[in-house]
């Protein structure tokens, strides 16, 4: 068996750890719901508008209210500056965190209506769409939004042939052996589903599986955090 060249984590933290977590709800007064989630540098802050009125009227479901997911990256969150306005990352990105959120939230109780959930970046270490799902899911609920279950998400992969959770900048830039390998995997809190796969790279089907079963023991911590964090609105709590 070949030797892995990915041997020590750049920030020193065991292959299945997790970065420094803060999180806190009510970051936003005004907002019907709000929430920040940090992991190590990247930081997410999710707004939550409504149920309201669903405008243009065409768009509107007699039957159900609609979520309605923007995520945006801020123009500094980066070192290099990014360009204002929409990109086709943040389209897809909006899109799938829609996707993972729809399988949990309830607007039956709310036809013809919209939820709107508005994530930004401030600031960017990897792993964004993870943080903005786990800051979306606490606002969600701050907001009173009907939700069946929790959604949190982490990102695993693999640096050459070694498996490793919540991966940062410097373990998507490694290139050496096989390269790097980046998986964003969201997971219900009570049903255990996988409410989003993504994959960046390439892996085997066992790897797959494993990163899998590391993946929802990550989700289980972050989700305790976010009930924390729901238990205690206008408080940091850390881990």
């Amino acid at each position: 068996m070949v030797e892995s060249l990915y041997k020590k984590r750049f920030d020193g933290r065991k292959f299945d750890e997790l970065r420094p977590v803060i999180a806190k709800v009510g970051v936003v007064p005004s907002a019907d719901g709000s929430a920040m989630y940090q992991s190590g540098k990247t930081r997410a802050i999710a707004v939550v508008r409504g149920p309201r009125l669903l405008h243009p009227k065409h768009m509107e479901n007699p039957k159900t209210g609609i979520l309605r997911v923007t995520y945006q990256m801020m123009s500094f969150s980066v070192w290099d500056r990014i360009k204002p306005g929409t990109s086709r990352r943040g389209q897809e990105i909006s899109k799938v965190s829609e996707w993972a959120l729809n399988e949990v939230v309830n607007l039956e109780a709310f036809p013809s209506s919209v939820v709107d959930v508005i994530i930004q970046i401030p600031q960017a270490d990897a792993g964004t769409r993870v943080a903005g799902l786990n800051a979306a899911a606490m606002a969600l609920a701050q907001a009173g939004v009907p939700m069946k279950e929790m959604i949190s998400a982490v990102a695993v992969g693999k640096m050459d042939k070694t498996l490793v959770v919540d991966v940062d900048k410097n373990e998507e830039d490694f290139h050496e052996g096989e390269g790097p390998t980046d998986i964003p995997i969201a997971m219900t809190s009570r049903s255990n589903k996988i409410a989003l796969l993504q994959l960046d790279g390439k892996i085997s089907i066992p790897e797959l599986r494993e990163l899998t079963k590391m993946a929802k023991e990550a989700c289980k911590k972050i989700n305790e955090i976010q009930i924390r964090a729901l238990r205690e609105p206008g408080k940091e709590v850390k881990e």
